[in-house]
């Protein structure tokens, strides 16, 4: 079965325009929860998330309308991280947990994520199968069998805990200056406040969410003024989430910039050395520089490589018993503490590794040198295939050529955004630089 609806990470679009209408989120709460709910004894329940979004509301009483019409209760847990709609799905035994984010994507982006009963994020059969539902239709349950729906409180507490636990019980901040960019998103509440209990000294911002400012100049996506305000402020590193705080991107203490491969490079061969790497392999995807690959084969470890997308890289883990997996983008899986990417628990993690080593964050940041990438976006409107014009496919040989035995062409279509994205990697700058901008040329001219 094939998916037109789901996208790499759930349903995504701009609010109030197709497929993020309010009378398709009731549509969706409708079927999922007929999916879910497949026989009419026990109590039935979904947790249902949010990010700081002005839509959020919208989705929020449009999806509850369509689950409790198909007799499910539904837990209401407010703004919280993605990750802890993963955890409390598995911790309240509800049958489904959603999130309403469009993660990274700007304000007037929303989208729509679903777990399953185990905390880990839905099969593309099973997403197949609930697009098949979405069109033939639901009916819903008699008016006595209506579900119920009621707000959760300590949602943010539980989650906080429960990110404390994955560290050594003992282990403290103290005398550490951090800098939590929580871009005005999902944790800017629970991230500061974590940290703080710890005991850092904490420099919040993106704090002060409006609905609109979300992901603004701010970020995982635009760390710039963290790793500025790191530097004024004499901080030790600086943690920077996305709106879902489900990815983290690093500032060291020069306001040096480390991606997700760094970090993952970081665990691995920490990991590998306590013994505590399964299967002597890390899961990322193919968008992980090769660098990383190359730095791992140094430590006799492997690089397992997905398709674009932390839920890809989580089915790859859970296939092959690996524990540790991520993304360049900052997303990091680490599930022997939590079922999808977690940046806070993340950067956590990696101010854990400073406390025992007594290194600072830069010797911790840069594990090892990158192979020079560069990755441009080409914005597309929706109906056109600018992938299949004779140009640019001419332009992607002639790269590809130009690229053999030197480095590796990636193009592809964002999963979450109309963007036809074109990366390459190559020692030599110059081919580099050339190779991608004839192909962001080609495209540009197909989209016209």
């Amino acid at each position: 079965m094939t998916r037109k609806l789901f996208g790499t990470d759930g349903v995504r679009g701009t609010a109030n325009s197709h497929p993020m209408t309010a009378e398709m989120a009731l549509r969706i709460g409708a079927a999922v929860g007929r999916y879910f709910r497949r026989d009419s004894d026990g109590v039935h329940r979904v947790v249902i998330g949010k990010d700081t979004r002005l839509s959020g509301y919208m989705f929020e009483s449009a999806l509850t309308a369509g689950l409790t019409s198909t007799g499910m209760n539904v837990l209401l847990l407010g703004p919280v991280p993605t990750p802890a709609v993963g955890l409390m799905t598995r911790s309240m035994r509800a049958d489904l947990g959603v999130m309403i984010s469009a993660s990274h994507n700007p304000a007037p982006d929303n989208g729509i994520k679903f777990f399953g009963p185990d905390g880990f994020k839905l099969s593309d059969q099973a997403e197949a199968e609930i697009e098949a539902l979405i069109d033939a239709g639901v009916d819903p349950a008699e008016a006595a069998s209506i579900g119920r729906a009621k707000r959760i409180d300590d949602a943010r507490f539980r989650y906080g805990e429960r990110i404390k636990s994955s560290l050594p019980r003992d282990l403290r901040l103290d005398g550490l200056k951090v800098v939590v960019d929580c871009a005005n998103g999902a944790a800017h509440r629970a991230a500061p406040e974590i940290l703080w209990e710890m005991g850092a000294e904490v420099v919040p911002m993106g704090v002060s969410p409006d609905g609109h400012n979300i992901n603004r100049g701010c970020g995982s996506t635009q760390p710039q003024a963290a790793a500025e305000m790191v530097v004024a402020q004499g901080a030790d590193v600086g943690i920077c989430l996305d709106g879902d705080a489900d990815r983290v991107i690093m500032i060291d203490e020069t306001g040096a910039i480390a991606d997700g491969d760094q970090f993952m490079a970081l665990l691995a061969s920490r990991w590998a050395a306590d013994g505590r790497l399964t299967g002597g392999a890390l899961v990322a995807t193919v968008m992980s520089n090769l660098g990383l690959e190359r730095f791992l084969s140094g430590q006799g470890l492997r690089l397992e490589r997905t398709a674009v997308g932390d839920r890809y890289v989580v089915e790859r883990m859970r296939e092959g018993g690996f524990n540790l997996g991520g993304e360049q983008s900052g997303h990091i899986v680490m599930t022997d503490y939590a079922t999808t990417g977690d940046g806070l628990m993340s950067g956590l993690h990696f101010l854990a590794e400073m406390v025992r080593s007594g290194q600072p964050a830069s010797a911790l940041a840069r594990q090892f040198a990158p192979v020079p990438q560069l990755l441009k976006n080409v914005r597309y409107t929706a109906g056109q295939t600018p992938l299949e014009a004779d140009a640019v496919k001419a332009a992607i040989a002639g790269a590809e050529a130009a690229l053999a035995g030197k480095g590796r062409l990636l193009i592809r279509k964002s999963g979450t955004e109309p963007l036809i994205r074109v990366m390459a990697e190559c020692e030599d700058e110059a081919i580099l630089t050339r190779t991608v901008d004839e192909i962001v040329a080609a495209v540009s001219e197909a989209t016209r």
